[in-house]
């Protein structure tokens, strides 16, 4: 697939099933986002890895956050939101590993990280697969860093569900790309 096809073609999906990328593919993947730009070369990008049986414990961390951040939950509810760790057969928690004592501001690092993902997204598209960016609450969690390996002072970004979409890009209209560019006249 060229470059601007994927681009142009991919979108986010609804459900996501077998088979996630593969080692190769995900290799793959990986060397895509470490191609995001990076002030500073300092290489913030952590890929944190959440494969089949590890989706479960997963799940219980999503449900353990709403539980301590919601109060009063119903079982229902906790359920559904340790569901939501089997929404793809494979997960990457993206993060920005944070270096405060220096030149480049936090914001530029957490920023790569994003770009990192962005990569992600459209290598995974390109190799014939899928993946949708997901974040909520959980993702701004200490205790959720924490459990992860991260510290406070790190971000994550997003959390990557990836696997096969069967469904398609759905009916949802694009944006036109004009509505969102203006040009710049400087006043004297």
């Amino acid at each position: 697939m060229q470059a601007i096809e994927a681009l142009l073609r991919r979108y986010s999906p609804r459900a996501l099933k077998e088979p996630a990328p593969d080692d190769a593919a995900l290799g793959l993947i990986f060397e895509s986002a470490t191609r995001a730009p990076d002030h500073g070369r300092l290489r913030p990008w952590r890929f944190i890895v959440i494969r089949s049986e590890d989706r479960a414990r997963f799940g219980g961390l999503l449900a353990d956050h709403l539980r301590r951040t919601k109060g009063s939950v119903s079982d229902e509810t906790l359920e559904r939101e340790r569901l939501k760790a089997f929404r793809a057969p494979l997960i990457v928690a993206v993060a920005a590993v944070v270096s405060p004592d220096g030149k480049i501001p936090a914001i530029e690092q957490i920023l790569s990280a994003g770009a990192a993902a962005q990569n992600m997204l459209h290598a995974a598209f390109a190799l014939g697969f899928n993946a949708v960016w997901k974040t909520g609450g959980a993702a701004y969690d200490e205790q959720v860093k924490l459990a992860l390996g991260l510290e406070s002072k790190d971000c994550i970004v997003g959390f990557l569900y990836m696997g096969t979409d069967e469904e398609g890009p759905g009916s949802l209209p694009r944006p036109d790309w004009r509505k969102f560019v203006q040009s710049w006249s400087p006043t004297r």
